[in-house]
């Protein structure tokens, strides 16, 4: 984070983010007490930043009150982080710690990197049962017995499903299962010495079954028993384990559902038949525009969207924390299709997105799938998802993790375009036979300038996964072909379709200075404007502009009116609120700094940096993008 990229307005405590005031006695700076104890739960959840320095009052507002001996501070960090006696481990490096001025004063930032697994727990004063937290919303909590014991055997098993399980034999497998996963093996090996084995031989060539030599003992794998075993055997192993498969009608995240696959004794129970049940019902009926594969001159009913739904599922179940209490859950739902495995992810989100890196859980169910042709080679399964997901223009997937209630990864899989149909059709009016030629990324940057009017390199950069030379070639070669015109220079340099009018405000109002209003009415400089209900209507904007609360018809002023009620009410309302209020207000309609200022009761200098913040987060959009700091600016929702 760049310095001139904070900004203490917006900051909020949470999962990843923790304020303190480290005055000390004599006022002049110390390293607080309960400094370690938010380390070590950074360090066990998902890494996060302290701010020493900063005050908050009641109203969750923060004040920069600054150390005056920033070297003290500085030097009680490095101290302690050395000294296993007071923190089990070191995970700063020089980047991690830095003085940042804020308004004239000093505060120091803390970067606590998530800790891998084979370090975790960290903890306090040589006990982790006793000084290891977590993290949970803006709380350090001390870890539960079970979570620390899951830690430590995390950290010493690279595959937690390899291990013998002692009196677990054939009588507990689905002799069903086994006899199914042997065909399909045979039908993709058939030539394999494997074919000839008995089940036992065959079960011990897989990973399934395993001899222990020290002991004179064979018994099944927890791989195996996973895999072929009986519902009953299973839980007798892992009584957490629990398999669940739901489609939902509508797209809400309620309990409803219109068919369902669970432990309910009908079946096996064990991971081979829940795969194979599940994938026939995810891609049943698939009733969506997808994209479909040629081999040689044949279709193939196998899409990407197939590939990926199987690799998702695959992937749910080899990474699971079967000691875990939460249960694999799949969801279908007209809008997407939902995947949560227990436990958390072994290798940082970024890193599993990138690929080509992997520390998989359960490495022998990993085998076993692949001996069929399931589940992509390690460290590529994720990445391959995001690829096909954008073949099709669909939202990115979202990979993600939760430790309430229970420690749980999630996969969503959203079926929401990227590219409404109407902003297609516009483009394809417009462009013509070029349309046709564009590639899945020049489609993505024209939508994304057909619904906001003007983007640039780093707004493009953040929606698809090219690299910033790539990019800057794509934009070079949309302006060369006459698709897209630049305005600006260097890093200000912004893009716009080159069918479109780029209106500014004088465009509108007349290079005079505005607008003058009179007993009859609005007068404006332009011609080419008509008044509608106190808004002005130009040919150019898809919304009217609306320029003060007298300009308002009573209907339209008693609903912003009610819209704006909190902030009209309360001298301090958060910021998310006073974000979704803006947006609220700005829904269907450009309205001005000074109506909004007058409609929320708040000063226009404080509102305008409310406005670029979300100008800047794509989700406002001006309406003279070419001046955008000119007075008569205004403002709609995207």
């Amino acid at each position: 984070m760049d310095i001139i990229e904070f900004d203490i307005a917006t900051l909020t405590e949470g999962i990843d983010v923790e304020c303190k005031l480290a005055e000390g006695k004599d006022g002049h700076g110390a390293l607080p007490k309960d400094f370690w104890e938010s380390y070590s739960a950074f360090a066990n959840t998902f890494g996060g930043d302290i701010y020493l320095g900063i005050k908050e009052f009641k109203n969750h507002q923060f004040e920069a009150v600054g150390i005056q001996n920033t070297e003290k501070v500085l030097s009680e960090i490095w101290t302690g982080v050395n000294n296993q006696e007071l923190i089990s481990c070191n995970l700063l490096n020089n980047d991690s710690v830095r003085i940042i001025t804020v308004d004239s004063v000093q505060i120091i930032h803390v970067h606590i990197p998530r800790a891998s697994r084979n370090l975790k727990p960290i903890y306090r004063r040589n006990n982790p049962m006793t000084g290891s937290y977590q993290r949970q919303n803006s709380a350090d909590i001390l870890c539960s017995a079970e979570t620390i014991k899951r830690m430590l055997a995390e950290q010493v098993d690279d595959s937690r499903d390899d291990q013998l399980l002692a009196n677990f034999n054939l009588g507990d497998l689905d002799l069903d299962s086994l006899k199914s996963y042997r065909q399909i093996y045979a039908t993709l090996h058939p030539d394999n010495a494997r074919n000839q084995y008995d089940d036992i031989a065959f079960l011990t060539s897989i990973g399934a079954w395993k001899r222990d030599r020290q002991f004179n003992i064979e018994a099944l794998t927890a791989a195996g028993l996973l895999m072929f075993g009986k519902m009953i055997s299973i839980q007798d192993a892992f009584p957490n384990f629990m398999l669940d498969y739901q489609e939902r009608e509508q797209a809400k995240a309620e309990q409803r559902w219109s068919d369902r696959l669970t432990l309910d004794g009908s079946w096996s129970g064990n991971l081979f038949d829940f795969y194979y049940k599940v994938i026939r019902k995810l891609t049943a009926d698939l009733d969506i525009k997808i994209p479909f594969k040629l081999e040689g001159d044949l279709r193939q009913e196998n899409t990407f969207v197939h590939d990926a739904l199987r690799e998702a599922l695959v992937n749910t179940l080899v990474h699971a924390d079967f000691t875990g209490r939460a249960s694999i859950f799949i969801v279908k739902r007209p809008d997407m299709f939902g995947f949560r495995n227990p436990g958390l992810m072994r290798i940082p989100i970024e890193q599993a997105i990138n690929g080509y890196e992997s520390d998989c859980r359960n490495r022998k169910l990993h085998q076993m799938f692949h001996f069929i042709g399931l589940g992509e080679r390690a460290g590529s399964g994720i990445p391959n998802i995001f690829e096909w997901w954008h073949s099709t223009n669909w939202k990115a997937p979202y990979l993600h993790e939760k430790t309430i209630p229970y420690e749980q990864t999630l996969f969503e899989l959203r079926m929401v375009d990227l590219i409404p149909q109407n902003i297609k059709d516009e483009l394809q009016q417009h462009l013509g036979k070029k349309y046709n030629s564009l590639s899945p990324e020049e489609l993505l940057i024209l939508s994304t300038a057909a619904s906001e009017t003007t983007i640039s390199h780093a707004r493009i950069n953040g929606l698809i996964s090219e690299h910033s030379h790539d990019l800057s070639v794509i934009l070079h070669k949309l302006t060369d072909d006459g698709i897209l015109k630049s305005n600006g220079y260097g890093q200000g340099m912004t893009y716009h379709l080159a069918y479109k009018i780029l209106l500014s405000s004088d465009d509108v109002f007349g290079d005079t200075g505005g607008l003058e209003v009179s007993s009859g009415g609005l007068e404006v400089s332009s011609g080419s404007l008509e008044v509608s209900s106190g808004g002005l209507i130009i040919e150019e904007l898809k919304y009217p502009i609306f320029l003060s609360l007298s300009d308002l018809d009573i209907q339209l002023k008693q609903q912003l009116e009610d819209i704006a009620l909190n902030p009209r009410t309360k001298k301090q309302i958060p910021e998310d609120s006073m974000h979704a209020i803006i947006i609220s207000l700005c829904r269907g309609r450009y309205l001005t700094l000074k109506l909004l200022s007058e409609i929320v009761d708040r000063n226009e200098d404080y509102l305008r940096r409310k406005l670029n913040i979300l100008c800047r987060n794509k989700l406002l959009i001006r309406a003279f993008p070419k001046n955008p700091n000119d007075p008569r600016q205004a403002y709609t929702s995207i």
